[in-house]
């Protein structure tokens, strides 16, 4: 007897929803123009911002640290798997973000997740935007805080939650930017409520990091607010290029985490071409501003292109540009067309957003040609008119 059974179900269910998808495969290396499933395609599904999966010198940082340290670390960090090259790319990381110290974690998940489970407990609060990320909501629930969720961006739902918990220790955690909508935080305004009321502000720049602020700081830097935010998170899987995550803020903070952080104290430490690598491009982001200017060239170029097509593209203000269908059936029909055409841009459904709320998620690049980008505006055109999403 088969006792996993009921999950056929599931899937099938699934599959008349339109929702079942299984990943297209990749083909060779994370580029503009890529191959995946066999096919020749426009790539505006990688979160490869800065290209920088494929930058000659993260490469070669790579392969010269396999030569030097090996393939791995041994250990988890607190055995024997803190390598030089951890602390040299954290305390790189910490002056970059302008703050007393950094930490790493295996991925931007567990240092979201890994930081609000331990720092905050069953007594305290947590104040949560409503579109935060999935590695926040778990994080929050593990901490078995009280969880509070505000309207998404809004500031009177953030003081409302607030004005209910006074007394409590209380944190108060946003996205910089949200990975769906492509929209930035109102952090000002969030840091500026948090403070009344005695509040921690922690701010995930996932989205952030390598394509917002001077040098690509994120958030923090981008409306100047360095010193009034006290937990910074950042990832170094999407504009970095690479693979992890990290945890930015006072030396006493980063302390803690060392000791109680779960996600870091029982897995295993980055590899040395991982973390090399993720050093590599810190220098490439201080030394190489005009890729940053070109990725904002290129995301102006195709959001204007979408919305002159009549296509809306929600609230986006980042390279991340949903377009919005609603309808899960014709949102999973238009990527497939897409993709048929020549051009990979996932669509994405409930759960990952709510349902009713479906959409063509597309990611620009600073690889991006323009004429790229043009012939994916007139695939876009054609396939949207043929699904009846556009008119003309």
């Amino acid at each position: 007897m088969d006792a996993l059974g009921f999950l056929q179900e599931e899937l099938q269910n699934l599959k008349e929803q339109g929702l079942y998808r299984m990943p297209r495969v990749l083909q060779g290396q994370q580029e503009a123009k890529a191959v995946f499933d066999g096919r020749d395609v426009i790539n505006l599904s990688s979160n490869n911002y800065l290209g920088l999966t494929t930058h000659p010198r993260l490469k070669q940082a790579a392969v010269d640290a396999v030569e030097r340290y090996g393939v791995g670390s041994g250990a988890v960090r607190t055995i024997a798997g803190t390598m030089d090259l951890h602390l040299e790319l954290e305390q790189k990381l910490a002056e970059f973000k302008q703050v007393d110290a950094c930490l790493v974690f295996q991925s931007g998940f567990t240092a979201n997740a890994g930081t609000v489970s331990c720092i905050l407990g069953k007594e305290d609060v947590i104040v949560s935007d409503q579109l935060n990320h999935a590695s926040i909501i778990d994080g929050c629930r593990l901490s078995r805080a009280q969880i509070k969720v505000y309207p998404h961006a809004d500031m009177d739902g953030l003081r409302q939650a607030l004005s209910e918990v006074e007394g409590r220790r209380i944190c108060v955690v946003t996205d910089g930017v949200f990975s769906m909508d492509g929209d930035i935080a109102p952090l000002p305004d969030v840091v500026e409520i948090a403070r009344e009321a005695g509040a921690i502000v922690m701010v995930d720049d996932a989205h952030a990091s390598g394509v917002l602020g001077t040098n690509g700081r994120g958030t923090v830097d981008y409306y100047g607010l360095h010193g009034e935010v006290d937990i910074q998170v950042g990832t170094l899987s999407k504009a970095v290029g690479g693979l992890g995550g990290y945890v930015a803020g006072p030396q006493h903070l980063i302390d803690y985490l060392i000791q109680r952080a779960r996600p870091f104290l029982f897995s295993t430490s980055h590899p040395p071409a991982v973390i090399a690598a993720a050093s590599a491009a810190v220098d490439v982001l201080l030394e190489e501003p005009q890729i940053i200017e070109t990725l904002w060239e290129n995301t102006e170029f195709f959001r204007r292109g979408l919305e002159s097509l009549g296509f809306d593209t929600g609230a986006s203000q980042t390279p991340i540009i949903p377009v919005m269908v609603g309808d899960e059936k014709k949102t999973m029909a238009l990527a497939d067309r897409l993709f048929e055409a020549g051009v990979f841009a996932q669509g994405i459904a409930y759960p990952t957003v709510p349902p009713g709320k479906a959409r063509v998620r597309t990611i620009i690049t600073a690889e991006h040609r323009t004429e790229e980008l043009q012939y994916a505006l007139d695939i876009f055109a054609r396939v949207g008119n043929e699904l009846g999403i556009v008119d003309g």
